[in-house]
């Protein structure tokens, strides 16, 4: 009796699951079609412990030095034209130390890396690439990037935080720059940055 009744249940259920599989399949390939194309797939962002995102204030000092025997701006790209105001087309690369306080001998929070070139034929405008190296605390170790434009003679100037490593993963903000001083003569400048950045 009981040989008779899986005999007649067996076909039953292995229709069915043919009928099912044929209505999932083509969207099992539609679904595998848009999330892994073998070189991409999408994950689950709880299985990468992202905590409740928080928005951080940085308050630094960034001295670019070009005048001291072991300068922190070194210009590697010279102005193609003598006679540019603005010293369009000149690049600098930087390793500028960034401190607590605007006095150069003051507790050092990390350095700016990165190059920053003249981009304005009409007015002084720099294009800024820099990583914010943080070597103190719990964000040692950890960078901030910022990618904009500075109008250096602008009272107060905004660029863009466009990521970051380590504590600062999937990082985005903006970051304001004040001179607090400027040498004409020497290049050296200070300059007040305060970097607001929203992270994980």
């Amino acid at each position: 009796m009981a040989t008779i009744s899986m005999a007649r249940i067996v076909p039953i259920i292995v229709s069915k699951l043919i009928i099912l599989s044929t209505i999932l399949s083509p969207l099992a390939i539609i679904h595998a079609s848009k999330e892994n194309q073998g070189f991409v797939r999408s994950l689950d962002r709880n299985l990468h412990r992202f905590k409740k995102e928080k928005l951080t204030h940085f308050r630094v000092y960034w001295h670019d030095i070009y005048s001291a025997p072991n300068p922190t701006a070194m210009p590697i790209v010279r102005p193609p034209s003598n006679t540019s105001a603005t010293l369009f087309g000149s690049i600098s690369m930087i390793d500028d130390p960034l401190t607590e306080k605007p006095e150069l001998s003051s507790k050092l929070i990390g350095r700016a890396q990165g190059f920053y070139g003249s981009a304005g034929q009409e007015e002084t405008a720099l294009l800024m690439a820099m990583n914010f190296v943080f070597l103190e605390g719990k964000y040692n170790g950890s960078t901030i990037s910022i990618l904009g434009r500075n109008r250096v003679f602008s009272k107060v100037r905004e660029m863009p935080v466009i990521g970051g490593s380590g504590l600062f993963r999937f990082a985005r903000g903006y970051a304001q720059a004040n001179t607090r001083s400027f040498n004409a003569k020497t290049g050296d400048a200070v300059v007040e940055y305060n970097v607001y950045v929203l992270h994980y």
